[in-house]
């Protein structure tokens, strides 16, 4: 794992514990739809499918996106669950995760 995945995986793990981190295709696109979620982040080993209906959905509602330089597998050993799509509840969450990963412009991931 690189040394911003592991940076990655101790804010994961703290925003899982607290209740503020959204796991999975269904649950992340609800709490955009909802505005509950402030950022989405997806693993750098997520289907090109996927991105694209993840990103449809970020572009729609106005979410950024961003793509994590972490593994489905490294996010599993990160938060004990093994998932591609992520959604941060918390403005200051998103903003530690966000911070020197890659954003994706979720026009062009359409």
């Amino acid at each position: 794992m690189s040394a911003s995945g592991k940076d990655k995986s101790g804010i994961l793990s703290i925003c899982r514990r607290a209740g503020k981190l959204r796991c999975g295709m269904d649950i992340v696109k609800g709490g955009c739809e909802n505005s509950e979620v402030k950022a989405v982040f997806v693993s750098s080993d997520l289907s090109p499918k996927s991105l694209k209906e993840i990103a449809y959905c970020c572009n729609v509602n106005g979410k950024p996106i961003y793509r994590l330089e972490m593994t489905m597998d490294q996010i599993a050993a990160a938060i004990g669950r093994r998932t591609g799509i992520l959604g941060a509840d918390d403005s200051g969450f998103a903003k530690a995760i966000a911070k020197g990963t890659q954003e994706l412009d979720a026009n062009k991931a359409v």
